[in-house]
């Protein structure tokens, strides 16, 4: 499992807002992309059942998972899956006051489910969580 947080000097509505509605706006899409070269947007639809997903600049998309929860401004739940994965694992972000700012908790579970690459993607994708929340609490707590 694994598990980052970050403070960001933003109210917990606003925060929960960015993350989720904005987070193509934040999301280092130039380190962490499906489309490579191709990166336009990352979506994350608000509401339990939408997609997220990646839309490439030539307008094809991408279907990294599926919004489990959808609770603003407290939590989001969503699926992420690759194709050479046994199935999906689930992101799951909280959004907690802390003094004037917000506590973004994120945890990223379920990598049994893949069984040996588990171990594997789980290492590749602790390392790429830290920096994707500093990215998120410079871009958006500035």
């Amino acid at each position: 499992m694994i598990r980052r947080s970050v403070v960001v000097r933003r109210p917990v509505e606003d925060v929960f807002d960015r993350f989720t509605a904005g987070i193509g706006q934040w999301w280092p899409l130039e380190q962490f992309s499906y489309g490579g070269d191709r990166a336009g947007d990352l979506i994350l639809e608000g509401f339990a059942g939408g997609r997220f997903y990646e839309r490439f600049r030539d307008g094809e998309e991408h279907e990294i998972g599926r919004v489990l929860v959808y609770d603003p401004p407290h939590r989001v739940v969503f699926t992420w899956n690759q194709a050479n994965w046994a199935g999906p694992t689930e992101v799951e972000v909280r959004f907690h006051p802390e003094g004037t700012g917000t506590r973004v908790e994120l945890e990223h579970r379920g990598w049994e489910r893949l069984g040996e690459a588990g171990t594997g993607a789980e290492q590749a994708f602790g390392g790429g969580w830290g920096v994707i929340l500093d990215r998120f609490a410079t871009r958006v707590g500035a």
